[in-house]
């Protein structure tokens, strides 16, 4: 399982030209299932991301964490992250989770984020989005759980 994270200052998602998710302060996080992904490592990112210490505190240092600033949160289903790039100019995403599975797992991860006290919405799984992202610092952390 992969995730791009990224502190926003506003995010907000879009389909169809209609607004399905929207936060100020917080993060959006781009989460890329692969075909070996279970509830291991959905637990283990939630955990991991609601506790991380990326915002600021009143010295300008990164003590605080999404629960402690009162963030909120987007999860944007992204199979792109499973790109393989190695051979010619096109992408293969042969290493992503096939839909059956990541979208319940997709579903997973939100619960557990919700669960560890973080307000968490979504994109739409599967649908052409259109995601506004305003990184604060800028501010983006790659993670993965194998």
């Amino acid at each position: 399982m992969r995730a791009l994270i990224q502190r926003v200052s506003h995010g907000k998602v879009s389909v169809a030209g209609e607004s399905i998710a929207e936060i100020n302060t917080g993060i959006v996080i781009l989460l890329g299932i692969g075909g070996d992904d279970g509830e291991e490592q959905a637990q283990y990112l939630a955990k991991k991301i609601a506790e991380m210490r990326i915002f600021e505190d009143e010295q300008g240092k990164t003590n605080l964490s999404l629960l402690d600033v009162g963030g909120e949160a987007i999860v944007v289903s992204q199979f792109t992250l499973y790109a393989d790039t190695r051979k010619g100019r096109r992408p293969s995403f042969i290493n992503a989770a096939h839909p059956n599975i990541a979208a319940p797992l997709v579903e997973r991860f939100v619960e557990l984020m919700k669960s560890h006290g973080v307000p968490t919405q979504t994109g739409k799984f599967g649908a052409h989005m259109l995601v506004e992202i305003d990184n604060d610092g800028p501010v983006t952390i790659w993670l993965e759980r194998e």
